[in-house]
């Protein structure tokens, strides 16, 4: 008797959506030129940024950032199923940073979402409490995100390689969009950067 034992696949997060064209600005510290914090080499786009660097604009009372900030040819989005997806790599080292960014919390707030880096560790702020995205250190290698935002229903969904690692509400409010790279946050490293490769930006049609 041969016993077949079958065991589903997971589905593809990008599973229902469409490609989106996007374009990126790169923000950085005033008074540096974009090629003194970011560099992009057969087809990896990395950014750092020091902790005593200045803002991105001489008015802005914010840490220092480096950052790729998506713009759709739509513009910025206030409804509808998102998602942003790409390969991230975080040198050892790295730590008190946000290394991507949903943009349009609630109540007026910045940012919906916040994937901070904390001695090795992904954690997730902006929902409600801070929690932690799986138990291993994500430092010296690439690892596959999604994150997929229902602007509609309100929920957020971080995908790590592929498998869920967090489906939660998340009440933010107003005009939305992407980024990724590095900015400061509490406990800072002198120095902090993260590579990214693979973007894409998808619409659930």
């Amino acid at each position: 008797m041969i016993i077949l034992r079958l065991t589903a696949s997971a589905a593809d997060p990008t599973d229902g959506f469409q490609s989106q064209e996007f374009s990126f600005d790169i923000q950085k510290p005033y008074d540096k030129s974009v090629n003194q914090r970011y560099s992009l080499v057969n087809g990896v786009h990395t950014m750092w940024v020091f902790d005593n660097d200045n803002p991105h604009s001489p008015t802005s009372e914010t840490k220092p950032r480096t950052e790729m900030r998506f713009k759709t040819q739509g513009g910025d989005y206030t409804s509808g199923v998102w998602q942003f997806e790409g390969d991230m790599f975080v040198p050892s080292g790295s730590t008190g940073v946000a290394v991507m960014q949903v943009m349009g919390g609630k109540n007026g707030g910045s940012a919906a979402l916040q994937i901070r880096v904390y001695d090795g560790k992904l954690v997730q702020y902006g929902s409600d409490a801070a929690r932690e995205l799986g138990s291993a250190s994500v430092y010296d290698r690439w690892i596959h995100l999604n994150v997929i935002h229902d602007s509609d229903k309100k929920r957020m969904q971080i995908y790590l390689d592929g498998k869920l690692s967090s489906d939660a509400a998340n009440p933010g409010t107003g005009s939305h969009y992407f980024k990724c790279g590095v900015y400061a946050q509490n406990n800072a490293s002198r120095r902090m950067e993260s590579r990214w490769k693979n973007i894409k930006i998808w619409k659930r049609n």
